[in-house]
């Protein structure tokens, strides 16, 4: 192929995000607040308040950290009654659609309704006398075209199927959340998103698969109770990976031990990982070796701490040897390769400048925040969701 009909090689973050790895699973849509999900809707982050949801200015404060931390939808707990009369108020006031979450007592179901909260989500396992109260929670989420979420969890299983099951098997969550959606639908009201959650990641796949091949309504994905931020990191990217990698899936919510801000960074690292929105700023970085001949991991702390609110897509090799250093660098948007305490500096597969260790992390930030600029004028978008499924 002769210079002229070369095709040219694009560098650095892809311009939309890659294709799918599999068809998107076709649901039913609903909107929840301002935030579509299922559908063609990208799939959205979610995340739960850990305040007293009757300390309405703590609530709200957190909801305004995980709006930031770029959580699309909200859950708040409502165990009580001083909970129940703060909804109004969180409701109307919160920047992201909220929903309230209600275990044993109905009567909350519709006071979050009248509140104006974007959804409701019920665990029909705990709520006393849930089956008898369905008909009246019907007709008030239709009139107020409020959406319900079941969500089932495998430690709050109904104890008929546990009796039936011995345990909390993807079939038994299964066929507790398509009990409760047949009572809402005897109703007439659709207006259902359906979770079946389980703190092994295993047993959750299985279920959502299973559940996937029985109804057309979204999907929550969730892994219950994942554990501390490590674990539940691990479990929760692996559950999603898989399902998510299947087009099963229309909203998640990683469940850690740790802020929850936490979550939402997880859960939105995850989507870009497989492509389901569009990238915001990423490190490369190796993992160092006998070849390294600079501090390959203080490198990368300190120019991911340095550039941990960069809001554009970019992506930036921190590496350290010559061997996989010069052409990871040359394919990212900046980049350096680091050998003998030096650093090549790239910008766009280009080499601009040698500088030496000390001078690697202030000559990135500096090269970083230029491209930043660049991109900004040029319009580039920041992360915001965006999908393309086959």
């Amino acid at each position: 192929m002769s210079a002229s009909t070369q095709v040219p090689v694009q560098l650095g973050m892809p311009a939309t995000p890659p294709r799918p790895l599999a068809t998107r699973r076709r649901s039913r849509q609903l909107t929840v607040g301002s935030v579509k999900v299922g559908g063609d809707a990208p799939v959205s982050v979610q995340s739960m308040t850990t305040t007293l949801t009757s300390d309405i200015g703590a609530t709200l404060q957190q909801i305004a950290e995980l709006t930031a931390s770029g959580c699309e939808i909200v859950r708040v707990a409502v165990p009580s009654q001083d909970d129940a009369d703060a909804l109004p108020v969180i409701a109307r006031k919160s920047t992201i659609p909220v929903i309230a979450d209600i275990h044993f007592q109905p009567k909350y179901v519709f006071a979050a309704i009248d509140a104006g909260c974007a959804a409701v989500r019920v665990n029909p396992g705990n709520i006393k006398q849930f089956d008898d109260k369905v008909k009246e929670i019907a007709k008030a989420a239709g009139d107020a075209g409020t959406p319900i979420r079941i969500g089932v969890n495998a430690g709050s299983l109904d104890k008929r199927l546990l009796a039936k099951y011995g345990k909390a098997t993807p079939e038994a969550l299964v066929e507790s959340a398509l009990w409760e959606c047949s009572l809402f639908e005897e109703h007439g009201f659709r207006d259902i998103k359906i979770s079946v959650k389980h703190n092994d990641p295993v047993v959750m796949i299985n279920a959502y698969r299973l559940l996937a091949q029985q109804c057309d309504y979204p999907l929550h994905l969730g892994v219950t109770e994942a554990g501390p931020a490590f674990q539940g990191t691990i479990k929760s990217s692996v559950a999603f990976g898989a399902l998510l990698a299947e087009g099963i899936g229309d909203t998640i919510r990683v469940s850690l031990s740790a802020p929850p801000a936490e979550e939402v960074k997880v859960g939105i690292a995850i989507l870009e990982s497989l492509g389901l929105r569009q990238r915001g700023f990423e490190i490369v970085s190796c993992p160092s070796c006998g070849r390294a001949q600079v501090d390959v991991y203080t490198l990368a702390e300190q120019v991911t701490e340095a550039l941990s609110g960069m809001d554009v897509p970019m992506r930036v090799a921190v590496m350290g040897c010559v061997v996989n250093g010069p052409g990871e660098a040359r394919e990212a948007d900046l980049g350096v390769a680091s050998g003998n305490g030096k650093g090549q500096i790239f910008v766009k597969g280009e080499v601009i400048r040698t500088v030496p260790e000390a001078d690697i992390v202030p000559t990135l930030i500096t090269e970083a925040n230029r491209l930043a600029d660049e991109l900004r004028l040029a319009g580039v978008p920041s992360g915001e969701p965006t999908v393309s499924w086959a």
